[in-house]
């Protein structure tokens, strides 16, 4: 067998994680038959099948899974090595994955997150894909559950509330909707319309942050958190609380490295800034109708 060089590797993870050839190609700058040779020329490099191939994209096999379990341990070792070098250097960077709208808050209150004076930069990842943590591929992340994982740690947040949004003095009978397009709804409250609503779609967006903007413009109604609904003074709430999307929320982090001096600052700047926010968060001041 020969030796598979890391480039291989790199884009097998790639792969693996995006799917397929359409979403490596775009991610490594390779063109997706480039990116479809090189798989194949792994597999008999390493003498296994990696993949399942389909129409519908790629899918790990057995083999192919192990492989995967094998260069994330990797991957998760070279970065705490780099951060070791980093920490001795001066220079390290935190690096922070949330939500739309996580992200946005935090944006909005930056300075309260990361100081002048502080020796550490902050990489803020947004999607609506749960942070994944295990193998250090971000340092700190929120989700809407519990984390499992044995080697993460957590720090419950408070609770999540979720309302239907109209432009302020809207019509109540007006029965358009807005959503975000039914590939890129991960998140509950994203596919709430699309079960409860399909019929009344009338536009979709493909990113969270732009539903309040098609609300407030009139082009119709759509799910919001409370904490972004209420806060927005072109909007309000039709009807109350949508009590099936509440769920609580955590600050995760990797539990070797919650101690690490920076991670811990920033968590902890993170989790007084989003607690002040609680009772907004859990629908508790909404706006004025």
């Amino acid at each position: 067998m020969k030796n598979a060089n890391w480039d291989s590797y790199q884009l097998f993870l790639q792969v693996a994680r995006l799917g397929g050839l359409t979403g490596a190609s775009a991610a490594s700058g390779l063109s997706p038959a480039t990116v479809g040779r090189r798989m194949l020329d792994l597999e008999q490099e390493v003498g296994r099948a990696l993949f399942s191939r389909s129409q519908t994209g790629y899918r790990l096999t057995q083999d192919g899974q192990a492989l995967l379990d094998h260069l994330q341990e990797m991957e998760a070792a070279a970065r705490k090595v780099e951060a070791w070098r980093q920490s001795g250097e001066g220079g390290t960077t935190v690096r922070i994955t949330a939500g739309t709208w996580l992200a946005w808050l935090l944006t909005e209150n930056f300075a309260a997150i990361r100081m002048p004076s502080d020796g550490f930069a902050i990489a803020l990842s947004i999607g609506e894909a749960r942070a994944s943590l295990a193998y250090r591929e971000s340092d700190i992340g929120i989700r809407a559950f519990e984390p499992e994982e044995a080697n993460l740690a957590a720090r419950l947040l408070g609770e999540v509330a979720y309302a239907v949004y109209a432009r302020r003095n809207a019509a109540e009978t007006d029965e358009r909707w807005i959503a975000v397009g039914e590939e890129e709804a991960i998140s509950a409250y994203l596919r709430w319309p699309h079960a409860h609503a399909a019929s009344g779609i009338v536009a979709t967006v493909n990113r969270p942050r732009s539903l309040p903007d098609m609300v407030r413009a009139g082009a119709g109604k759509g799910v919001l958190p409370c904490f972004v609904g209420d806060l927005h003074p072109e909007l309000q709430r039709q009807g109350g609380e949508l009590p099936e999307l509440r769920h609580r929320q955590w600050i995760v982090m990797n539990a070797e490295d919650r101690h690490r001096p920076e991670i811990r600052t920033v968590a902890d700047r993170m989790t007084k800034l989003i607690r002040s926010y609680a009772d907004l968060f859990a629908g508790k001041r909404p706006s004025r109708g």
